[in-house]
């Protein structure tokens, strides 16, 4: 039998879609490309956006004219906040929520075995538990993700996820420190520590713990070279909290800290609980405190009631602060949502033209702060060879700039020295120093 897997969205889903795939293969499944011919098609879902949903649904069509007698399984997000309109589309047969990814194989056999549709979609606002998902084997053998958390509490005005998700929930911390051993054993290089609201780490845990005790404690991991956390809230970088993350030498000098406005009004009709002042203080900190620190973020444009005015303040914002890289997205509205019952949308031409200039302001900022290398020497942990470029291979330095370099066997897992010659924008090129780490 064989199985193949569309993954849309996060890198929690990256992660419970390599549990899943280890679940498959472990019944004996052979794990195929989407694109090939398979017996289970398993599509994990992203709805964070309009455009997540509607490539949910084109994965879905995919799947059943690849094999219209294939079994199409459907879970995550989308699946999570609309079960309904999963089921009543054409081909699928298995629709399961966030919260029980774990029974997928289960699932996929019965549909096989009993030709009928399975829909198993939990309240997940009421389940606190963590649903354990071990992953002893990883396709990519250079980083490994490590979910450490699921749920947010946060509700803000424009996000479906609370409701996809449900509450803040913690992985034990010994299971996350016996996960990275393991991986630490096996040859990895580089763990990503990721969850929904990372910074709600260990609020629901019994004893008092939260994400800088477990980042102290990863540190402490033979074998493991580098440690990353996902996106965060940047509320969590206490002057206490950046004095101890700023003694870890482990730690990767890269935080995404989610913004999405740079206008206080439009923050407040978020629901985001801090202000301008209060993130570029945190910014500034984390800059004074920590050596060639790389912050990045997602900035949202054309939210409901935002004006000419409010927008250019973001745009000044994003011109001042000058972050490392930031995600634009225009805003369109999830049903489901406050911010999608504001009646004073934003038209799309201006949604355009905004997202448009922010892309220029942050191309500019990004220029700027590669430039601050070139000529220098730093450490990439190289990840594959590089298509369309005879000998090059690909890595990111430890405060996620993409490096290519020239390589005459393969330095693929490898963290070498180079030096950086050129700026290319979205990537800087360099030779190697042959002194291995």
């Amino acid at each position: 039998m064989k199985v193949a897997f569309q993954t849309l969205g996060c890198r929690v889903n990256s992660y419970e879609s390599e549990a899943m795939t280890e679940k498959f293969k472990k019944e004996g499944f052979e794990v195929v490309d989407f694109n090939d011919k398979a017996d289970v098609y398993v599509i994990n879902t992203c709805t964070v956006t309009n455009m997540g949903d509607k490539k949910s649904r084109q994965a879905i069509n995919k799947a059943k004219k690849a094999n219209p007698d294939s079994v199409v399984a459907v879970v995550g997000c989308y699946s999570q906040t609309s079960p309904d309109e999963v089921s009543n589309i054409d081909g699928v047969d298995v629709v399961l929520g966030t919260r029980n990814k774990g029974d997928i194989v289960y699932w996929a056999n019965r549909a096989m075995a009993e030709k009928n549709q399975f829909v198993e979609v939990n309240d997940v606002l009421r389940n606190k538990q963590f649903e354990e998902l071990e992953i002893s084997e990883y396709q990519d053998r250079t980083r490994a993700f490590v979910k450490i958390q699921d749920g947010c509490n946060r509700f803000c005005t424009f996000c479906l996820i609370p409701f996809a998700r449900g509450a803040v929930c913690s992985k034990d911390p010994k299971k996350v420190i016996e996960e990275v051993k393991i991986l630490g054993e096996n040859g990895f290089k580089e763990v990503i520590l990721s969850g929904i609201h990372i910074a709600s780490y260990g609020m629901d845990l019994e004893e008092e713990y939260e994400l800088a005790d477990l980042l102290e404690e990863v540190e402490k991991v033979e074998g493991i070279e580098r440690i990353r956390i996902g996106s965060i809230d940047p509320t969590y970088f206490t002057k206490d909290v950046v004095e101890r993350i700023s003694k870890l030498k482990k730690l990767c000098p890269h935080y995404h800290l989610s913004l999405q406005s740079g206008c206080d009004k439009t923050l407040k009709r978020m629901n985001r609980r801090y202000t301008v002042e209060q993130y570029i203080d945190i910014v500034k900190n984390l800059r004074e405190k920590i050596k060639d620190v790389s912050i990045t973020t997602d900035l949202i444009v054309g939210f409901p009631g935002e004006t000419d005015e409010d927008f250019e303040t973001t745009l000044n914002f994003v011109k001042d602060i000058k972050l490392s890289k930031i995600h634009v997205f225009k805003y369109s509205p999830r049903k489901g949502t406050r911010a999608a019952t504001f009646d004073d949308d934003v038209h799309g031409s201006k949604k355009e033209e905004r997202s448009k200039a922010i892309i220029a302001a942050d191309r500019k900022n990004e220029e700027d702060f590669a430039d601050k290398y070139v000529g220098k020497t730093v450490k990439v942990l190289f990840e594959e060879k590089v298509k369309g470029k005879e000998g090059f291979y690909s890595g990111y330095t430890e405060n996620y700039i993409k490096v290519m370099a020239e390589s005459t066997e393969d330095i693929s897992g490898l963290i070498l020295d180079v030096d950086i010659k050129e700026n290319h924008i979205i990537y800087l090129e360099g030779s190697l120093i042959k002194e291995r780490i």
